[in-house]
């Protein structure tokens, strides 16, 4: 290889021997010298699995000791995409199941026949516009994580010790009475939480009683079900797929599927990070638990069907200070033991029968009290402004007082619906979708940081205790998700916030719906990894002309010292152009050395040691490089770009401890592996026909991003392009392995300003927010609750393990649920989302969010529960699988379907409402409006010209954005600003801010005389007409006219005047809710650059695209067909 490897030296650089080709060392422990681990941590690794479906060939052993599971056959129907359009809203649809593993090796025949690549599971999706779960149990096929592995045995101690928990003088109540900086979390590693979510109904042979936690048996078995069981695990290994034919009633079915976790080429994956021992510990640790936790409860006797019974049955009457007798045994468990229903820490009472429940809680039930005015009916054709002055709030649950205060924060977790149907039959009647959008990550100024040696869940579903729990007495709790009665601790007795006995429904834990955990031992197998951060930087011509090299470097050096991290933290740097460029970094050395491989075809690590460097010992020479690289190559010729091999050395860099790549790309990479070809016509961009090559040329990213996920590795990608780049296939690298995708269009250094800005003001919140590494999230539901299908840029281990090399906080996921069983039993169901991840300080934390909705069984109730935001978020994340899937077409016939369905049902059941009307309960009032705003989008839209990559960028942003900055994407904000004045303001520290109101997104609203912002949620547009007043130019622009404006204004200067004071105090206020800082963008009237603000009026008509009315009128006539 001698001939492959060159060494370069340039001016800064001086040169040491390079030694021969060094063996890529697999395999974690080989680099341990490198970084120390305080002792006595040996955590948890998250990656405890075998991604089975990855195909025949990508049977990677993620975990050499792998647990030995009994496979559980689950049948679940497959729906194919199919041409479907609006006229086609009565069509009946036939699929046959796909045979499913939940756990165990690589089967065939169990993934969707879908050809594209998803981001989510491989399986059956649901129909948008009318069953959107009654058919969609989950067909996600197991990816290695073992289901229900077991439990941890929960050390008992007689005293608790705190040592990380301060609270300030808060009520008990507030949902953040504890006070914890946020900023300095660490992030955590892998869950160690292998169970079966609660609400899954699959089939399990009852000579494997491990396979069922308690309260989850709800049929009793017969010869002919187990022999049907033996009978699908059978096909699982055949490949055969299970005939069987259900229909799905009205509407368009949304098989949208993002791409499949199956790959036919796909090769082999790295070894895993863990050693064999460790894994040997673990699954001591599981069989323990296992034992702990069948004998401290055994398992109640399967039953077909049980009687509904009341709130509160079977729980003796104790005051809240606790009755010392203990209550007998007839008192406590009803027919059922085990599966007794849901009762809240608060409610301590007997509540004997249903009506004395309606009272209690406030009035769960809409159908005994005044008509609420989420369904006051609104005429949609004739109430021209239904947009209301101020910014739309998630609805609030309808819950009582207390449970309300307790409940988690809409803005980390958000149901589509707030009153959930208690049947799958209820559901389907209303025609709207159910499921969760989470943010799980997002920064907090107040969190809970809980330090305890017992870490308090549920010895069968592994639920964290929480607010909505209820204590039978003193010594035991009953789960609010599988309703299984458990032990208190001993060290749960004491209370830090009264230090005192006895309270343990007063602990921070059940005070709270939102808690950070720092993580025992017991959550670990190996070291908590370093923060490891690797940038590999495009310097072919296009990358140096443009300018970016400046940028990012100037970024690095100002934000060095801000990285994330300890005094463990490594950095390093790999270029490419035709070639693939090292830097030995080493400490001794008097000048960083550039390496260069230039055998792209079998690319390799000159010296695997000396790459990433410890980022305190080696800062010099990490500066003077960073100071040196963007002139050393401003006078290359090499127009080619080997961002594949690039890749590829970098995994190899990387494996060995996880960490973060950032990878910055200029152009189509024309060398090695994972070459691209244009495929963009430009010509089509405005096609209204069918949109092409929204999904991968090459399946190369994506196998390498299950590579890295498996080693605990992301990869963020910074696409800065002129021209087409093919975002759809490099995306591929960042979906997979729960990265983050940026894109820079048309960037210039100086030819385009605003980009050069927002590339800034992205790499300064990129390089300095929080990180969490090796993370894995499971989301749990009461029983009765499935969730089938996920969203989101992540790796699906198992069917509710989610897997996350690298979690921050601007990531936002969502999920499909269906309701398999009937909930009968319980007046409350609740969700809950707990998050494992090593924090960049090298601690294992969980974060655990809990929400607590209310069960109802009248229509009424579920469409006045209707959370519109969360509805359409959900919606456009379906889109996006079936327009990859299926066609943009379809995908859009299914939005409009959604519309036309859910009013239709609304409209029939409201008997008092003229048919020939369009009507819509008040919560669902915006409905149809953000479902128009989506299919203008650049997303969705045709008919207007669209470049690709845009689309596919949008996309991306669909899936992986928090739905408050989603929502400004799909719908953004228009005020008038010339006219702010002090009525109704606001004091934020200390600063006056205007409220002006919300204006409908329509040219009819704007005016010449005026000056309007629209707040697009990445971007801020100032669009100035042209007679505004010259007063507002003067005193808030700084020109004394409108003429006199220039073209490419991007700030406001800070002048002494009431109005620019006010102006920037309102745009200040704006930019300060978000994470990222909007760019912001003057325009005037007759700008060239007003078509960007112009094409988000999106109740205008266009030439391709209905006005908001016309639209409603489309509908209505869809509905009356």
């Amino acid at each position: 290889m001698s001939d492959t490897l060159d060494i370069l030296s340039f001016p800064l650089f001086g040169i040491s021997p390079v030694q021969n080709q060094i063996q890529f060392p697999f395999g974690y422990g080989l680099h341990l010298e490198n970084y120390s681990a305080s002792s006595g941590h040996y955590p948890q690794v998250p990656h405890e699995a075998v991604p089975s479906q990855l195909n025949n060939q990508y049977v990677a052993d993620y975990h050499s000791a792998c647990y030995s599971i009994p496979v559980q056959s689950v049948m679940t129907p497959s729906v194919g995409p199919s041409m479907l359009n609006t006229q086609q809203s009565q069509q009946l649809y036939s699929g046959a199941p796909h045979p499913v593993e939940s756990a165990g090796g690589p089967t065939q025949g169990a993934i969707s026949s879908a050809s594209h690549l998803h981001t989510s599971v491989p399986q059956s999706y649901s129909a948008l516009s009318s069953h959107y779960s009654s058919l969609t149990s989950s067909s996600v096929a197991s990816q290695g994580f073992p289901l229900s592995s077991g439990h941890y045995a929960m050390p008992t101690v007689s005293s608790a010790v705190y040592p990380n928990l301060s609270y300030p003088s808060m009520s008990i109540g507030s949902p953040y009475g504890q006070v914890f900086t946020s900023q300095s979390l660490p992030a955590v590693g892998q869950f160690e939480e292998t169970n079966a979510f609660p609400g899954q109904s699959s089939t399990v042979p009852r000579t494997l009683p491990h396979q069922v936690p308690l309260g989850y048996n709800s049929t009793s078995w017969s010869t002919s079900d187990f022999q049907s069981a033996q009978d699908n695990f059978s096909r699982n290994h055949t490949g055969s797929q299970a005939k069987a034919s259900s229909q799905i009633n009205t509407g368009i079915v949304l098989c949208m599927q993002y791409g499949g976790y199956v790959n036919n080429q796909a090769s082999s994956a790295p070894a895993p990070l863990s050693s064999s021992s460790d894994d040997e510990e673990e699954d001591e640790e599981d069989e323990e638990a296992e034992t702990n936790s069948a004998t401290s409860s055994p398992a109640p006797t399967p039953q077909t069907s049980r009687a509904p019974k009341p709130f509160g049955y079977g729980y003796p009457t104790l005051q809240p200070g606790y009755q010392n007798t203990t209550p007998s045994t007839s008192a406590m468990q009803p027919s059922n033991p085990g599966i007794t229903v849901l009762q809240c820490s608060y409610f301590f009472q007997q509540y004997p029968g249903v009506n004395q429940l309606s009272s209690t809680l406030g009035g769960l039930s809409l159908q005994h009290s005044q008509q609420p005015e989420s369904l006051r009916p609104v005429n949609l054709t004739q109430d021209r402004n239904i947009l209301p002055v101020s910014p739309v709030l998630a609805p609030v649950p309808n819950l009582n007082s207390d449970l309300r205060k307790l409940n988690c924060s809409p803005d980390s977790f958000r149901c589509t619906l707030t009153n959930i149907p208690q049947t799958q039959a209820l559901l389907n009647k209303a025609k709207l979708p159910l499921g969760l959008l989470l943010h799980p990550f997002r920064d907090l100024t107040q969190l809970p940081v809980i330090t305890s040696s017992t870490i308090v869940r549920c010895r069968s579903c592994r639920t964290y205790i929480n607010p909505f729990v209820a204590f039978i007495d003193q010594r035991r709790w009953k789960c609010n998700l599988c309703y299984r009665v458990n032990d208190v601790p001993e060290e749960f007795m004491y209370n830090p916030l009264t230090r005192s006995y006895g309270e343990p429904h007063k602990r921070p834990e059940v005070q709270n719906s939102t808690v950070e955990f720092i993580a025992s031992s017991d959550y670990m197998l190996r070291p908590p990894q370093p923060a490891v951060y690797l940038f590999v930087l495009d310097v072919s011509y296009n990358a140096v002309e443009a300018g970016y090299l400046t940028i990012v470097c100037q970024s690095l050096l100002e934000n060095l010292d801000k990285l994330p991290g300890d005094s463990r933290t490594r950095i390093g740097f790999i270029t490419f152009d035709s070639t693939v460029q090292f830097y030995n970094l080493q400490e001794g050395l008097s000048q960083p050395q550039m390496l260069i491989v230039s055998d792209i075809d079998d690319v390799f690590l000159p010296t695997p040691d000396s790459l990433l460097v410890n980022l305190h010992e080696s800062k010099e020479l990490i500066k003077d490089l960073l100071n040196a690289l963007p002139n050393m190559f401003t006078n290359t010729r090499e127009t080619h770009s080997a961002l594949g091999p690039a890749l590829q050395a970098a995994f190899k860099l990387m494996s060995p401890t996880g960490g973060r790549i950032s990878v910055f790309q200029s152009q189509l990479p024309s060398l090695g592996a994972g070459l691209l070809h244009s495929r963009e016509d430009p010509n089509q961009r405005s096609s209204t026909k069918v949109v092409q090559h929204l999904g991968p040329a090459t399946d190369f990213y994506k196998k390498l991003a299950l590579d890295c996920s498996g080693q605990q590795t992301a990869v963020d990608l910074f696409l800065l392009s002129s021209q087409y780049s093919d975002l759809a296939s490099l995306a591929c690298m960042s979906k997979y392995s729960a990265g983050c995708i940026y894109y820079y269009p048309s960037f210039h250094h100086s030819h385009n300003p605003a980009q050069s800005e927002k590339l800034q003001k992205d790499l300064k919140r990129y390089l300095t927010r929080k990180i969490g590494f090796e993370a894995v999230m499971r989301i749990r539901c009461t029983k009765g609750l499935s969730i089938h299908t996920f969203h989101g840029n992540l790796f699906v281990r198992s069917t509710d393990l989610l897997s996350l090399a690298n979690v921050n906080p601007d990531a936002g996921f969502a999920v499909q649920m269906s309701i398999e069983e009937s909930l009968t039993d319980t007046s409350l169901v609740c969700f809950q989302t707990a998050l494992l991840y090593t924090s960049s300080k090298g601690e294992r934390r969980i974060r655990v969010h809990t929400l607590c909705l209310p069960v109802v069984t009248s229509l009424a109730d579920v469409y006045a529960g209707a959370d519109v935001q969360a509805a359409v978020c959900l919606l456009a994340n379906m889109a996006v699988d079936r327009s990859v899937s299926s066609s943009l077409s379809d995908a859009r016939d299914a939005l409009v379907n959604a519309v036309v369905d859910s009013l239709s049902a609304y409209i029939s059941t409201a008997s008092n409402l003229q048919q020939s009307t369009l009507i819509a309960p008040n919560s669902l009032k915006l409905f149809p409006l953000y479902i128009l705003a989506l299919l203008k989008q650049k997303a969705f839209r045709t008919g207007t010209s669209t470049r690709l990559d845009d689309r596919i960028y949008a996309m991306c942003q669909i899936k992986s954005q928090p739905l408050v900055h989603l929502m400004k994407m799909i719908h953004p904000n228009l005020y008038r600003i010339d006219r702010l004045t002090n009525e109704g303001t606001i004091h934020v520290n200390d600063r006056v801010v205007p409220q002006p109101p919300l204006q409908k997104l329509s040219a009819e609203k704007l005016t010449r005389e005026g000056a309007f912002l629209m707040d697009c949620g990445s971007i801020f547009y100032i669009w100035i007409g042209k007679s505004c007043d010259n007063s507002f130019i003067k005193d808030v622009l700084g020109y004394p006219n409108y003429a006199s404006v220039p073209q490419k204004l991007t700030q406001l200067p800070e002048l002494d005047t009431v109005s620019s004071e006010r102006a920037r105090s309102f745009i200040s206020w704006l930019r300060d809710s978000r994470p990222l800082s909007p760019v912001l963008q003057v325009i005037k009237d007759e700008s060239p650059a007003k078509t960007d603000f112009f094409q988000h009026l999106v109740e205008d008509r266009t030439e391709a695209a209905f006005s908001y009315y016309e639209f409603l009128l489309h509908i209505q006539q869809q509905i009356c067909k």
